[in-house]
């Protein structure tokens, strides 16, 4: 689908304001790029990144409509034995799941401005787990900067993830 007036190209990465001058100072980073031809190849991006997971982790999911965002939530819970029906938080906002570490994924879709992801424990899930964030445009600026970014989209016909995040995600990603 191509990239309209008003939205953001799914590899262009945002400009996020940060919670502290010393976070804003993460000099090692990776960015790798990834083929995800079936469900196969995003389960095991899932598999990566749930593997990773740590309390106070983000992992930011960004992409056009269809391009995969939800499929690869769904990988990442299913890899933390999340046995349950895992449904988008399109309408509910966000929903909460008893992992290890907790996780809460949240969709920003509906949000009508930054100021509303506060009243949907935003802060308290990211202290007390990790978050998942579909549709992070709307509220960048509540990403730590240290946030893993999956930016996902179909390109030439075929599902791409362009990964950037802190180096330790570097040997977690097999695809």
């Amino acid at each position: 689908m191509p990239v309209g007036h008003g939205q953001t190209h799914p590899f262009r990465i945002g400009k996020w304001r940060a919670k502290s001058d010393a976070m804003a100072q993460i000099d090692e980073t990776f960015r790798r790029e990834f083929a995800l031809p079936d469900l196969d190849a995003t389960a095991r991006l899932g598999a990566g990144i749930a593997s990773g997971l740590k309390p106070g982790d983000a992992v930011a999911l960004w992409g056009d409509l269809g391009s995969g965002k939800t499929t690869l939530a769904r990988a990442i819970l299913r890899a933390l034995d999340v046995r349950e029906d895992v449904p988008s938080p399109t309408f509910t906002l966000v929903q909460a799941y008893d992992t290890n570490p907790p996780v809460a994924h949240y969709d920003l879709y509906r949000l009508k401005n930054s100021r509303e992801i506060a009243e949907l424990g935003f802060d308290d899930a990211l202290a007390d787990g990790a978050v998942l964030v579909e549709w992070p445009e709307r509220a960048p600026e509540v990403l730590p900067p240290d946030a893993l970014h999956v930016r996902l989209a179909l390109l030439d016909g075929m599902r791409n993830a362009r990964i950037t995040g802190p180096a330790r995600w570097e040997g977690l990603m097999h695809v």
